[in-house]
């Protein structure tokens, strides 16, 4: 059994429907439940639930401090290649975008990686694009091992593989991945990616799970907002969670709200996700999945995450660059997207604290399991 034999059980139509049926009765009731399920998840996600934010809010901060406590773990993403064959709408790597495309060399990666570790860093998310051809395992492996000792976690963000292939970068240093669905809705998933690999939805689907198998310790979820239904993509994401906690217990799960932003393409959102869908959603999470990390990355605007840093989050990106060498040599062309918080690591370490709240630059040494 996997994931596709579960996510077969729920129309999405249907869930639609029954997000939209629910009232405010219902959600009164899920907010007094202990533990919330999937049935109450669907008031929480519902229109009925819009004037109970606050209420949502306050129980979403006070889960997250019993859980948490006040701490903010830091990371930051490393872009290697923007090289990508994939024909993605929205994105900004879409191999017919007419941009500049760079895969830096090993020694490239290596001052990029020196950059951000003199800034604080001990957390790292690697980015590609999907170009094995340029950007394989023989690669990211040299890349990998030649940047461990700067950093204490390493994840990556890249196309998925076999558990094979996962296995190979685990024992190279990676200890989490992050991997997007982007859509669950397996019509608009076809729609959005006319070519290239990605255009398997299963395979992708299944990456989560070829990677726990593999004994990943860290695997995040989560769906592009502004592509679908926010409040069926937010149920599927909860559902892929859910299933990832139960059948890789040994796996630590966390789930990312990526909404998107500018891009090369000029690709607008089929449906917008407001500040408000955004904290219902958040809220709404975590009042389902406790103790799963919440990640908010400089997609969102410095105020909004400012507003959105006790409602639930747990690790922030800061600083961030999307283009491949962008941090050593401070050139954003090649870009995945724009950032709309473009404060400085200090910057945002200092909002974290001014709240009440702990920047963790370190809480994992992947020498504790070696």
């Amino acid at each position: 059994m996997s994931f596709l034999d579960e996510i077969s059980k729920y129309d999405p139509a249907q869930i639609r429907d029954e997000i939209a049926a629910r009232t405010s009765a219902d959600v009164e009731r899920a907010l007094t439940a202990t533990p919330l399920r999937l049935d109450g998840f669907l008031a929480l996600l519902s229109p009925a639930a819009a004037p109970y934010l606050e209420t949502m809010a306050q129980r979403a901060h006070q889960l997250t401090v019993q859980r948490f406590g006040r701490t903010i773990q830091m990371y930051a993403p490393l872009y290697l290649s923007n090289e990508c064959s994939n024909g993605c709408l929205y994105c900004g790597f879409n191999v017919h975008n007419q941009m500049p495309r760079k895969t830096l060399s090993v020694d490239e990666i290596y001052a990029e990686a020196q950059v951000l570790h003199d800034r604080g860093f001990r957390h790292l998310l690697i980015v590609t694009g999907e170009a094995p051809q340029i950007a394989g395992l023989d690669y990211l492996e040299a890349a990998i091992q030649r940047i461990r000792p700067l950093f204490s976690s390493l994840s990556i963000e890249i196309y998925p593989l076999d558990q094979t292939g996962y296995a190979r970068l685990i024992a190279a240093g990676v200890d989490g991945l992050t991997l997007y669905q982007e859509t669950y809705a397996r019509p608009l998933y076809a729609q959005m990616h006319p070519s290239g690999k990605k255009r398997d939805y299963d395979w992708r689907l299944l990456g989560p799970e070829r990677a726990a198998a593999a004994g990943i310790r860290r695997v995040g979820v989560g769906s592009l907002l502004g592509l679908g239904d926010f409040r069926v993509e937010g149920f599927f994401t909860a559902l892929h969670a859910l299933y990832l906690a139960r059948h890789y217990w040994r796996t630590h799960l966390s789930v990312s709200f990526p909404r998107m932003r500018p891009a090369d393409g000029g690709f607008q959102p089929l449906a917008p996700v407001s500040d408000r869908d955004f904290v219902q959603i958040l809220c709404a999470l975590r009042l389902l999945i406790p103790d799963a990390g919440l990640v908010l990355s400089t997609r969102e605007s410095a105020t909004l995450r400012d507003h959105l840093l006790p409602l639930g989050i747990t690790q922030m990106s800061a600083g961030s660059c999307t283009a491949p060498g962008g941090y050593a040599s401070e050139d954003d062309s090649g870009q995945q997207f724009v950032i709309d918080d473009d404060r400085n690591v200090d910057e945002v370490a200092a909002m974290i604290r001014s709240q009440g709240y702990e920047p963790v630059w370190k809480d994992w040494d992947v020498a504790f399991v070696r």
